[in-house]
């Protein structure tokens, strides 16, 4: 019985420092939602969908909220190449896990849901890269939507 009450405690515990990981303020909520680095109030990107062609890679210039410059340098976004190389292994290697070691499946088949999953989530892997790679860069600031308006 003691095991058990035990149990639920610190089940609801991580239950509760998860959903504190999630709240506006944390990089992990910027780096989700694809949300300002800065001040956490708009979508960086034209368009939250990363499936519709030819939007995957439009962003808005600036925030609206709290006028950060997405864009810092030309060609800044490169880094986020480095970023999407372990995101990317981080997917393959979830993909192996589940067909080989979950689902028990041949090497032929593991190694198609590999591909088929680095082809399916390569729009999630490009943004989550950009996310990550930004918010290496910008820190939260609560006020930053206020002193801009």
């Amino acid at each position: 019985m003691m095991k058990i009450v035990f149990s639920s405690i610190v089940n609801e515990y991580l239950y509760v420092k998860f959903l504190q990981m999630l709240k506006k303020g944390n990089k992990l909520y910027s780096i989700l939602t694809g949300s300002c680095p800065k001040c956490h109030e708009e979508s960086m990107y034209v368009n939250k969908n990363p499936y519709k062609p030819g939007h995957l890679f439009k962003m808005n210039e600036r925030c609206s909220h709290c006028d950060t410059k997405y864009k810092i340098e030309p060609s800044f976004f490169y880094g986020a190449m480095y970023v999407s190389y372990g995101v990317g292994i981080a997917f393959a290697v979830a993909a192996f896990v589940i067909a080989k070691l979950l689902l028990g499946a041949g090497l032929v088949t593991t190694f198609l849901a590999i591909c088929a999953t680095m082809i399916g989530f390569m729009p999630v892997i490009i943004r989550l890269s950009r996310n990550i790679w930004i918010n290496f860069f910008f820190k939260f600031d609560p006020n930053a939507s206020r002193t801009t308006s």
